[in-house]
């Protein structure tokens, strides 16, 4: 059973640091691609960072370019995502997910984790 269980969300300041962390379990994942999505109240679920797990290519979306690095640890099957300059709309639950396609969209990501709270306060 595949598993995707996050850690590492909590409130900052604005303008702080999180590590957001992501431990995959219950398969091979060395054909997928990982992302970080994140969903405020009231909104969609947005792509926020993606990496190949085989070749490390990393992809962003323009909101977090330059303060957000996603990162794998073969050894630990885990996934990271290193969240500097946060913004208060950074806010939101933090999803991690697993995608066996290419594309950023959540349609393409075929497991989910439960999500991590980050709050960023003014």
């Amino acid at each position: 059973q595949v598993q995707l269980v996050e850690s590492g969300g909590g409130l900052v300041q604005a303008g702080g640091s999180l590590r957001l962390s992501c431990a995959a379990s219950g398969r091979t994942f060395s054909n997928y691609n990982m992302g970080w999505f994140r969903q405020a109240p009231g909104k969609e679920r947005e792509f926020a960072a993606s990496i190949s797990w085989g070749s490390g290519n990393t992809y962003y979306a323009d909101s977090v370019k330059g303060r957000f690095t996603i990162s794998r640890d073969h050894a630990k099957n885990t996934v990271y995502l290193q969240m500097n300059s946060l913004k208060p709309e950074d806010t939101a639950v933090y999803y991690c997910a697993a995608s066996s396609v290419s594309g950023v969209g959540t349609w393409a990501f075929d497991y989910w984790g439960q999500g991590t709270q980050v709050t960023v306060s003014s």
